[in-house]
């Protein structure tokens, strides 16, 4: 498909929709609909997707990007939550035989029934209270996403982007999954209603297996969620306090991972916390 052709599909003006149908955005859900054509076509470039693709929309809202989805992808499942945005959604995208519209919440859906197998992309605009719960589902998930294609407001972007130094629970937890890299930026003009911070367009791409083992992976999880849990303490205390052990046993096992028991768990990169989650996996 050319941008020629996507240039050429007609915007949608998402505040007469609205009023058509008499509805207002909910905060609670996190609604800001993204409608800048530019911007979208932007998405859809930076994307990656192939013609013989599956893509998985989550949250596709009014259907803005839903119909560029459609244009370049094989097939679109775009999961909705808002019962309100059914009607004006199946309008939108009447007459597009690629799409199929569930209403649902995704994070009580089985991906096994959803979709035939691994290697389908995602792309969403997901609201920031949604965030963790839902990668941790996408990348934990028994058929994995190849790729996911994310708008997030800014400040979740650099923190699922973050480096030693900044590192975070959600960096940590994203990063052993698969390597992201923030693909493009959007202005808040871009959505309506406009939100009061920019966001950010995040490409993670999974690798074929987790940088963490397996069997190992629980461990893991405990220690990075022990060791930001109190993220002004050393992370020998926190460790100590978040895994309720003796702090001779925490320095122990820091020492064992070549780990200085006075540094903060941001500044660990995840090859040190794999080692470390080695050692206490060995312990346990």
């Amino acid at each position: 498909m050319s941008l020629q052709t996507l240039a050429s599909l007609p915007p949608l003006h998402i505040a007469s929709l609205l009023r058509q149908y008499g509805l207002r955005p909910k905060k609670s859900l996190g609604q800001n609909f993204l409608h800048d054509p530019s911007v979208l076509i932007k998405i859809i470039r930076v994307s990656g997707i192939q013609a013989d693709d599956t893509v998985l929309e989550i949250g596709p809202g009014l259907g803005s990007l839903t119909r560029y989805l459609a244009l370049v992808a094989r097939q679109v499942i775009a999961v909705e939550l808002d019962e309100r945005l059914l009607d004006p959604l199946k309008s939108v995208i009447y007459g597009y035989t690629n799409i199929r519209l569930i209403h649902a919440d995704i994070l009580k859906l089985s991906l096994i029934q959803l979709l035939d197998s691994s290697g389908y992309l995602v792309v969403a605009n997901i609201p920031y209270y949604i965030t963790s719960a839902l990668l941790r589902y996408l990348l934990e998930a028994p058929i994995r996403p190849r790729r996911l294609v994310l708008t997030v407001q800014n400040e979740v972007a650099a923190r699922i982007c973050a480096k030693p130094g900044d590192m975070s629970l959600l960096a940590l937890s994203v990063q052993v999954y698969g390597r992201p890299v923030v693909l493009t930026n959007i202005p808040a003009g871009a959505f309506y209603p406009v939100p009061k911070v920019d966001s950010a367009v995040v490409g993670i791409d999974i690798y074929h297996a987790p940088l963490i083992s397996p069997p190992a992976l629980d461990s893991f999880f405990r220690l990075i969620k022990a060791g930001f849990s109190q993220k002004r303490k050393t992370l020998h205390n926190a460790l100590s306090a978040g895994l309720g052990r003796k702090k001779s046993e925490i320095e122990f096992l820091l020492h064992a991972a070549s780990i200085d028991p006075r540094r903060r768990a941001e500044t660990l990169s995840l090859d040190e916390w794999g080692v470390l989650t080695g050692v206490y996996a060995s312990r346990e």
